[in-house]
Parts: C-alpha cells; structure tokens; sequence
C-alpha cells in the first residue's frame, strides 16, 4: 500500500502541471493499492478547482477505484493534531498531518509526494520507534 499526497494528485490530473510526466511515469511503475485522505483530497480539490477537467478526472480516479480514502476517527484525529504541534517549526498541515497517522494505522511507510523536504523529515511512530516514511520516486 501506498499513500498519495497532494502533489501528485495535482500533477497526475492537471496536463499543465510541469511534473505531470514524471508523475504518471510514477504511477505506471506503481503495483500496490493507492490510499489517500480527505484533507488531501480537499486540498487538491481546491487547487484543481472544482470545475476543471483536472477535477472530473481525479473524482473518476476514485469512483473507479484508483485511490481508496482513509477516514479519520476521533483518535486519529486527535494524533494528526499532535503531529502538528510536534512539527510546528516545520510546519505540518492538517494534510501532511493525516498521512502520517494513516501510515501509522495502516502500517506502511511509502508514500507517493513531490514534497520530499517535509516526508523526509517526518517519521511513523511503531510501538516505542519512530521510523522514517519511503518516498515512491
């Protein structure tokens, strides 16, 4: 399994993007299922605007199951808000945040993002270690 930031979202759907080709050369080498969450989609969503053909070929992505949600529960939430207050001189958005807890609930490290700087700097927390996430390049 691995988890998709909102970068790549972006440039996968978006032609215009200057990482669009490197971004689907990345996904057709990708074998394993795709997850992401909400605050993701919601910021990809916002920076595709709603109406675009960008937008309709990201929301076809997950209808035909190309990406599956994780939701957020109330502890997972609670611990994205933590992570955020741990990084806070980084900073941790609620997106990078919620990637993070999924890892930890899901129990990958691999993450698909154009935002190496942040994710090599975040880690998982497994029991009492903390290990850091894999870029998918």
């Amino acid at each position: 399994m691995i988890l998709v930031d909102t970068g790549p979202l972006i440039a996968l759907f978006d032609p215009a993007d200057k990482l669009h080709a490197r971004c689907r050369k990345i996904l057709r080498g990708i074998e394993e299922p795709l997850y992401s969450s909400v605050p993701v989609l919601t910021e990809a969503f916002h920076m595709l605007s709603p109406e675009t053909q960008g937008a309709d070929k990201l929301r076809e992505f997950i209808e035909m199951g190309g990406l599956t949600i994780w939701y957020f529960d109330d502890a997972s939430l609670e611990r994205a808000f933590e992570l955020m207050e741990r990084y806070k001189d980084h900073p941790m958005d609620l997106a990078d945040a919620s990637l993070v807890v999924a890892a930890e609930v899901l129990r990958t490290r691999k993450i698909f993002t154009i935002d190496r700087d942040d994710f090599e700097t975040y880690r998982v927390k497994r029991g009492h270690r903390n290990y850091p996430m894999e870029i998918v390049h």
